[in-house]
C-alpha cells in the first residue's frame, strides 16, 4: 500500500505521479473504514482528497501555511501529516480532534470550527508576513456554502484592496451542509457551466497549434481571450473585484489541481482557485446522500447505515410538535441557517415549504430576518445551534429584544455537545442570552416539556429563547408535568435539608443524586428550574426557610450560569442557606462523549453526591 510510505509531512513528494489514483483511492478507503467506527465528518473529507494531496505536493508544509474554514474537512490534511495513528482515537476523549489544533501538529495553524473565517485569518497572516518580511505561501481554503456568510464577504472586500502574495482556494461542492441556494449560488452555477468554455479553448488551441501559422493565430487568439471569454460567459464576482481568477478547476483531477497551484504560487498578488469537488466523492452511500454523511454516527460500511437504533430526540420531538402548532397557526414560519436536517425543520419545510427558509450559513441575517418577519405579523421560530447562535448575538439584543418582537429561538445543541469539542460545546447561552432585556429564557426537564414549552412560547408574544440538547428526549416526568406559570420554577417532589435545582437537561442526573442521598438517609426536595429568566426569586426565598443546602445543577458554564443567579440571590437577600453550583468551569471543553466529560467536570451523580456530603460534614 502506497499510504504505508506517508508517516509525516512531506512523504507525499516522494510518491510517484502515476500512483496519484492509487493513493486517493486508499486514503479514500482509510478514511470511510475510521470513521465508520469512530463516527465523524466523512462526506466533505471524501470530496477533499486530491485537492489536499496536491496542495501538500506543491507546497512546503509546515513552512506554508494552509488555513481550513471550518476545519471538519481536514482529515487528509492531517493523515498526510502523520496523524494516521491519531484516527483510532479520532473525535475521542483525549484523542485526536477532528478539527485543525495547532496542539496537534505544526501544520495546523489556526483552530477553527465555525464557517467563513479562512479568508479573515489567511489575509492578517498575510500582513503579517509582510511587514515581518518572512517568505511563504498562504493558502486559505472555504467552501461555497461558507462563503456566503457576511463575514467572508467582508474579508474578499479587504483582500481587493490588497497587493501581497495570498492564495484563496473555493472548494465548490454545491453544498454547505445541506443544499446550497440563493443569488451566490447560481453565480457559481454559471461559472461551472463554463468548463464546457474550457474544454472548447483548450481544443481549438491544441488544434490550431498543429497548422503550419498555427502558432502565430493562437498567439493572436490569447491576447483577445478575455475578450472573448466575456462574451461567451458572466464575468466572476472576483474579477469584478479585482482579485485574479484561475478556474472553475476539476477538484479531482490531481495533475490539473498541481498545475493549478503552481501558478497560483508564482502569483505575487491575491488569486482565487474555484475548485468543483463532489461531496461524498467515492462512497456510494455518501453521494446520494451527502447531508446525511456530513456528520454521522458510527456506521456499516457495505450498507451506510449507522449502528445506534433510533430514538426520539428533543430535536425530533420539537419538529413534530412545532409541525402540529403551524397546522393551527398559519402565522408560524420556521428559518434555519443551512441546517434543516440538523434542526428538524426538513420536515416542516414538506409540510409548509412556503413558510420555511434556509438563508445558508448566515446567523446574523437569520435573526434579522425573523425581527422583520416577527415585524410584519408572523411568529417565526429560529432553530439554530446554540454554539452558532453566538453568531447573531447582536442581531438578538438589538434587532430582537430592543423592540419587543415575537421571535422564538429554538437553542438546538445546548450543553455538551461531546465529539465536536471546544468550538460546537453548547455551554455559554445561558450567560449571553440570561443577560437581554426583554428576552425570556427556558430549559425543559424532558421531551414532554419541550412540547409545552414551545406551544407557551407561541402564546407570549414576546421574545423567547427554549434551549435544549442534543440526543434521546428523556421521559422521566411526563406524567408528572405541572402547568406552565410565567417566571415559576417546578417543586417535582417536595423534602427537606437539601433543595437539588435542576435546568434542563441536568435532571437526570438530578433524579440519580436524589435516589443516592435517600439510599444515605437524606432528603431532599427536587426542583426543575424551568425559566432562567426571569429568575423565580420567590421559589429561593421559599427553599431558604427549610433547606440548609441547594444544590443547583447545569450543563453551561458558571460565570453569568443559573448557578451563579441563584448564588448571588441569596448573599443580596441576606439568606442563610449555603449553596453548591454544579455547572462547568471557566475553560473550552475539549471533545469526548457527554457521559465522559461529565464525569471529567463533575457533573455525573457520584461526583454529586460527593461533593455533598463532603460539604454537609464540613
Amino acid at each position: 500500500m502506497i499510504l504505508e510510505k506517508i508517516n509525516g509531512v512531506g512523504d507525499i513528494k516522494k510518491v510517484p505521479k502515476e500512483e496519484y489514483p492509487l493513493l486517493a483511492s486508499e486514503l479514500r478507503r482509510f478514511i470511510i473504514d475510521k470513521v465508520s467506527v469512530t463516527g465523524g465528518h466523512l462526506a466533505s473529507n471524501l470530496g477533499v482528497v486530491e485537492l489536499t494531496m496536491a496542495m501538500h505536493i506543491v507546497f512546503d508544509l509546515p513552512k506554508d501555511k494552509i488555513i481550513w474554514d471550518v476545519g471538519h474537512q481536514s482529515y487528509i490534511h492531517k493523515l498526510l501529516t502523520g496523524r494516521k495513528d491519531g484516527f483510532d482515537t479520532l473525535r475521542q476523549y483525549d484523542g485526536m480532534s477532528g478539527f485543525p489544533k495547532r496542539h496537534e501538529s505544526e501544520c495546523d495553524v489556526f483552530d477553527t470550527g465555525h464557517s467563513s473565517t479562512s479568508i479573515s485569518v489567511g489575509l492578517g497572516m498575510a500582513n503579517a508576513r509582510d511587514i515581518l518580511k518572512e517568505d511563504f505561501n498562504i493558502i486559505s481554503v472555504i467552501g461555497d456554502g461558507a462563503l456566503i456568510g457576511g463575514m467572508a464577504f467582508e474579508a474578499i472586500n479587504n483582500v481587493s484592496k490588497y497587493n501581497g502574495r495570498f492564495i484563496m482556494v473555493l472548494n465548490d461542492n454545491k453544498m454547505s451542509i445541506a443544499e446550497n441556494n440563493g443569488g451566490v449560488s447560481t453565480v457559481l452555477n454559471n461559472i461551472r457551466v463554463s468548463q464546457s468554455y474550457n474544454g472548447l479553448k483548450e481544443g481549438v488551441v491544441n488544434s490550431l497549434s498543429k497548422l503550419s501559422n498555427g502558432e502565430k493565430i493562437v498567439g493572436h487568439l490569447r491576447k483577445t481571450k478575455n475578450e472573448i471569454k466575456h462574451m461567451v460567459l458572466p464575468n466572476s464576482i472576483f474579477d469584478d473585484m479585482g482579485i485574479k481568477y484561475l478556474g472553475p478547476i476539476d477538484g479531482h483531477d490531481t495533475d490539473k489541481l498541481i498545475k493549478a497551484f503552481t501558478i497560483a504560487k508564482k502569483s505575487r498578488k491575491p488569486i482565487i482557485l474555484h475548485v468543483v469537488t463532489q461531496k461524498g466523492k467515492g462512497y456510494r452511500p455518501a453521494e446520494k446522500n451527502p447531508e446525511k454523511f456530513h456528520g454521522i454516527a458510527p456506521f456499516e460500511v457495505k450498507s451506510g447505515k449507522t449502528k445506534s437504533g433510533k430514538k426520539e430526540t428533543y430535536t425530533s420531538v420539537f419538529s413534530k410538535k412545532l409541525i402540529e402548532l403551524a397546522q393551527k397557526d398559519e402565522r408560524i414560519v420556521a428559518i434555519t441557517a443551512s441546517m434543516p436536517e440538523g434542526t428538524g425543520l426538513n420536515f416542516f419545510a414538506k409540510y409548509y415549504p412556503d413558510r420555511y427558509f434556509d438563508v445558508g450559513i448566515a446567523e446574523g441575517h437569520a435573526v434579522t430576518f425573523a425581527a422583520g418577519l416577527a415585524n410584519g405579523g408572523l411568529k417565526p421560530v429560529v432553530a439554530i445551534y446554540s454554539s452558532f447562535l453566538q453568531r447573531g448575538y447582536d442581531q438578538i439584543l438589538h434587532d430582537v429584544c430592543l423592540q419587543n418582537l415575537p421571535v422564538i429561538f429554538a437553542v438546538d445543541r445546548a450543553g455538551l455537545v461531546g465529539a465536536d469539542g471546544e468550538t460546537h460545546q453548547g455551554i455559554y447561552d445561558l450567560s449571553y442570552l440570561s443577560i437581554i432585556p426583554n428576552l425570556t429564557v427556558l430549559a425543559p426537564k424532558d421531551g414532554k416539556e419541550l412540547e409545552d414549552m414551545l406551544e407557551y412560547a407561541v402564546s407570549l408574544n414576546k421574545p423567547v429563547a427554549i434551549r435544549y440538547p442534543r440526543g434521546e428526549a428523556i421521559k422521566t416526568f411526563e406524567e408528572e408535568s405541572h402547568a406552565i406559570e410565567y417566571g415559576r420554577s417546578e417543586v417535582i417532589s417536595q423534602g427537606s435539608g437539601i433543595a437539588l435545582i435542576s435546568v434542563g437537561n441536568m435532571m437526570d442526573v438530578a433524579v440519580s443524586v436524589r435516589e443516592r442521598l435517600a439510599s444515605l438517609g437524606y432528603d431532599s426536595t427536587l426542583v426543575n428550574a424551568r425559566f432562567i429568566k426571569p429568575f423565580d426569586r420567590e421559589l429561593i426565598e421559599s427553599l431558604s426557610k427549610n433547606h440548609r443546602l441547594m444544590v443547583t445543577m447545569e450543563e453551561n458554564e458558571y460565570s453569568g450560569g443559573y448557578g451563579e443567579a441563584v448564588s448571588s440571590y441569596i448573599a443580596q437577600a441576606g439568606l442563610k442557606s449555603k449553596v453548591i453550583n454544579i455547572s462547568l468551569p471557566d475553560k473550552y471543553v475539549e471533545h469526548g462523549s457527554c457521559g465522559k466529560l461529565r464525569e471529567v467536570y463533575g457533573l455525573n451523580s457520584i461526583n454529586v453526591v460527593t461533593r455533598i456530603i463532603n460539604t454537609l460534614n464540613n
